[in-house]
């Protein structure tokens, strides 16, 4: 009996690790387009001279991410979503290759353009990820699933963002960006190869006789819809306004391009991971409520000390260089375990939604949360200015 059990226990393992790794995949190559708009982007802007209202307003590229609410019904009712994966992710492959041709200080509109097109494939492909996501994992898994999710989308951000800052000097603006083509390329090979269960799609409009208006009716009507969606509009407004200017506050000061790539885009963001890898396991131990509390407790009192290092910062002085990086470690560390937690949350309440809207459901929570954190990073410059 032995024999006939542990090969079928083995194979499943292994379909669970491939799972998981198929996940990681596809976030961290999600995370890209982020790390380069919010750690590449507006370092280099400010090196260059640009205003910090200017660097704010490039937020606005962000757009597709508060569309993607409407385009999320298409991809649920047409095609499967490996097709969309696919198609995203060759999207993304081609905008980098434009970008690689671009010199943004000479072409900044011409950038600009190829960044919102990377926005909205990425948002796309964001839609059709949750959605797989959702129906891959089962409740006990939703813990370390979402540790994963936020784990893998850093990690992106972080090559994109913290990483080239650091190494654009020796690669160069063109290469990096064929790098990251290449990076697009294949991964939607590995997506084309790897079995996926289809998904209900075609005409789930028609089936249910709902126009566009009742559909997101319909959404609002999922249980604990409205308490959820108020939680990730509010949650990182305060959070999102200090990691936009605290990083520009001090390259205005004593810190380099490349020292707060360092500091910020890599050390920090490697405290925001270990912060998701913990998170994930507080929802897996169901004491996610009661941490959530603390956690936001924890990090207003962190967001003081923050504004205390702002007020009395002395330039070149060790100890406000250290209290700044300290500062901004503990931020992400407690930003990353708040993070996975309010996924789970989301995703758990998503899984209560029929499954022909539930990438639709998701992503009106998503669209929601990103919204909530660029609203207050948006107007943030124009505060400090």
């Amino acid at each position: 009996m032995a024999r006939s059990w542990l090969p079928r226990m083995v194979d499943q393992e292994r379909a669970m690790s491939l799972k998981f790794w198929f996940l990681f995949l596809l976030y961290f190559v999600q995370g890209i387009p982020y790390g380069l708009q919010s750690g590449l982007l507006p370092i280099y802007f400010r090196t260059v001279g640009l205003s910090f209202t200017k660097i704010s307003l490039t937020k606005l590229l962000y757009l597709p991410w508060f569309l993607k609410v409407f385009s999320a019904p298409f991809v649920d009712w047409y095609f499967s979503k490996k097709a969309w994966l696919i198609f995203t992710m060759s999207g993304l492959a081609l905008t980098c290759l434009a970008c690689s041709f671009l010199t943004p200080e000479v072409d900044f509109l011409g950038v600009a353009v190829a960044l919102l097109f990377m926005n909205l494939f990425a948002s796309l492909q964001d839609v059709a990820t949750d959605g797989i996501a959702i129906q891959m994992l089962g409740r006990e898994e939703l813990g370390f699933g979402n540790s994963i999710q936020v784990v893998a989308y850093k990690l992106g951000s972080v090559l994109a963002g913290g990483g080239l800052l650091t190494f654009l000097h020796h690669l160069g603006w063109g290469p990096l960006f064929v790098y990251l083509a290449l990076v697009y390329v294949a991964a939607s090979w590995f997506t084309s190869t790897f079995p996926l269960r289809p998904s209900p799609r075609g005409s789930q409009a028609e089936e249910s006789n709902l126009n566009l208006l009742g559909f997101f009716h319909e959404l609002l009507l999922v249980p604990d819809t409205l308490w959820t969606a108020g939680l990730v509009l509010i949650y990182k407004l305060g959070e999102q306004g200090s990691l936009s200017m605290f990083p520009l506050f001090l390259l205005d000061h004593s810190f380099s391009p490349q020292k707060l790539g360092f500091w910020n885009g890599i050390v920090a963001t490697a405290f925001s991971i270990v912060g998701s890898s913990l998170g994930g396991q507080l929802m897996s131990n169901g004491r996610d409520w009661d941490s959530l509390q603390r956690l936001l407790v924890l990090r207003f009192c962190n967001l003081l000390f923050q504004t205390w290092v702002m007020v009395n910062y002395t330039d070149h002085a060790v100890a406000f260089e250290v209290a700044a990086v300290l500062s901004m470690c503990i931020q992400h560390f407690i930003g990353g375990l708040i993070t996975t937690l309010v996924f789970s949350k989301m995703m758990l309440c998503t899984q209560k939604a029929p499954e022909s809207i539930q990438a639709t459901h998701y992503s009106l929570l998503a669209a929601i949360e990103v919204l909530g954190k660029v609203a207050f990073s948006t107007v943030s410059g124009s505060l400090v200015d």
